[in-house]
């Protein structure tokens, strides 16, 4: 059994936390330095339900930060407070894992393992593929539900980023000339905008460009002699089908 620091520190050699953007809120959010630490969860969101099942004395990394913006007050009866009133209560601590690790691990992991390329560099936060590749051929890759904007039928350059990251990529598209993107929760006006400049997209969706958060980060904590339990949560949006 480890204490608080000594697991955080070990996961800041695995996805150092200065990586995270300068909005971002990744790092320790929640806990005593010197805790021990008895479970540990893995998760890509923090819910209520997990703050209910998670046990005394355990420890929740997730992907996305619990608290993101400054609270000004604790009213248990809104959100996140009520989660976090769970985990006080409980002695739960909490750690956050974001763009770091979209950095490090996440983003790697979905070109590579989901995507099925193997053959890319960075810029920034953002995985950049070269090739020529058939616009319709990128979407069998997908087999979920997937929304799309297709403006060429002959994809050569792709930059990818899980989750909402299209404003990562608003930064390089004319620099790296994208003229496809991959990434997830892309809002009306950006459709619109990459469509004016023959860029196509491909909405990854949020959750199922992130869901296996878990599953990237569990082998390093059996290296350190924790079966971290991968609590799985269900994609929150449900798809109506005719």
């Amino acid at each position: 059994m480890l204490k608080l620091i000594e697991i955080y520190k070990y996961l800041d050699s695995i996805s150092s936390f200065s990586l995270q953007e300068e909005w971002d809120n990744s790092g320790l959010l929640i806990g005593n330095a010197e805790s021990d630490i008895k479970d540990i969860y893995l998760t890509l969101e923090v819910t209520k339900e997990l703050a209910l099942f998670a046990k005394e004395d355990s420890l929740i990394i997730s992907h996305h930060p619990l608290i993101f913006k400054a609270l000004k007050r604790l009213d248990f009866l809104d959100y996140p407070s009520n989660i976090i009133e769970i985990l006080i209560k409980k002695n739960i601590s909490l750690i956050a894992m974001h763009t770091n690790f979209d950095t490090t691990h996440l983003n790697k992991y979905f070109v590579e393992k989901i995507l099925g390329f193997d053959d890319y560099h960075i810029k920034g936060i953002a995985c950049i593929v070269d090739g020529k590749f058939e616009f319709d051929a990128l979407l069998k890759k997908f087999d979920y539900s997937i929304r799309y904007s297709k403006c060429k039928d002959i994809i050569q350059k792709i930059a990818i980023v899980c989750g909402s990251g299209i404003g990562e990529i608003e930064s390089i598209y004319k620099e790296c000339n994208i003229d496809c993107i991959i990434t997830g929760d892309v809002k009306y006006h950006d459709v619109m905008k990459f469509k004016s400049l023959g860029i196509s997209i491909i909405d990854a969706n949020h959750y199922h460009s992130e869901c296996f958060f878990g599953a990237i980060l569990s082998p390093y904590l059996k290296d350190i002699s924790y079966n971290a339990i991968i609590f799985d949560l269900e994609n929150p949006f449900s798809i109506k089908k005719d």
